[in-house]
């Protein structure tokens, strides 16, 4: 619906409630800070979007298998925030990040692992 202020209010508070009963290392934390990375993202509010996909990778690191799927997320998020920003080279290191994790957890056709080949490719033309 675009409503991105109340889209915000909810990840916020949805992340509030979680954080007085997770661990601070919980992999449910990092869903919340990917959500609200991505509606700063959508604002266009690129800092506020880095610095919330990067707590969210910082918590996935801690918690999760280094080859995991939502790790590969997570790069790739910054990846796109990096291109928002202009900054096609750290863009073109997380997709290339986000694809050697894809590799060895996705299968070769999943769609998420085109999307970011696809990402890849187009970083190489800027």
């Amino acid at each position: 619906m675009s409503d991105y202020p109340e889209a915000l209010l909810s990840h916020k508070k949805a992340l509030e409630i979680k954080q007085q009963s997770l661990p601070p290392n919980h992999p449910s934390l990092a869903h919340s800070y990917n959500n609200i990375g991505e509606v700063h993202r959508s604002m266009g509010d690129y800092p506020k979007a880095l610095s919330s996909h990067e707590k969210a990778l910082e918590i996935k690191q801690q918690s999760l298998p280094p080859n995991h799927p939502d790790l590969a997320m997570s790069y790739y998020n910054i990846g796109l925030v990096y291109k928002n920003l202009g900054n096609y080279p750290r863009a073109y290191t997380f997709y290339e990040h986000a694809i050697q994790i894809g590799e060895q957890s996705l299968s070769s056709n999943h769609p998420h692992l085109e999307i970011y080949r696809k990402s890849l490719e187009r970083m190489k033309n800027k």
